[in-house]
């Protein structure tokens, strides 16, 4: 299992713009991915409903889990669409 952690850098934080982006990537990795926020219980990173109701917000921070072949780039890549601001004008 592979694990990181992440502050979240969308200004308004994961709601439904950057939540889409966020499950459509994880729905498209190799591996299941989970999604936690602080010390809260894991959800399922592929479902958009899960991940809204974290309620997380900008500069929170949560915790992307996965495994197998891969794990590294997929944690790479679903990093790189929860520190971007999404909400940039």
């Amino acid at each position: 299992m592979v694990t990181r952690t992440v502050r979240i850098g969308s200004s308004h934080g994961l709601h439904a713009r950057p939540a889409k982006l966020f499950t459509q990537a994880a729905a498209a990795a190799p591996g299941a991915v989970t999604i936690a926020k602080g010390d809260g219980k894991a959800v399922n990173a592929a479902s958009i409903l899960g991940v809204i109701s974290l309620g997380v917000e900008y500069g929170d921070y949560v915790t992307l889990s996965t495994e197998g072949d891969g794990a590294e780039a997929t944690l790479d890549e679903l990093t790189e669409l929860l520190v971007t601001d999404h909400d940039e004008a």
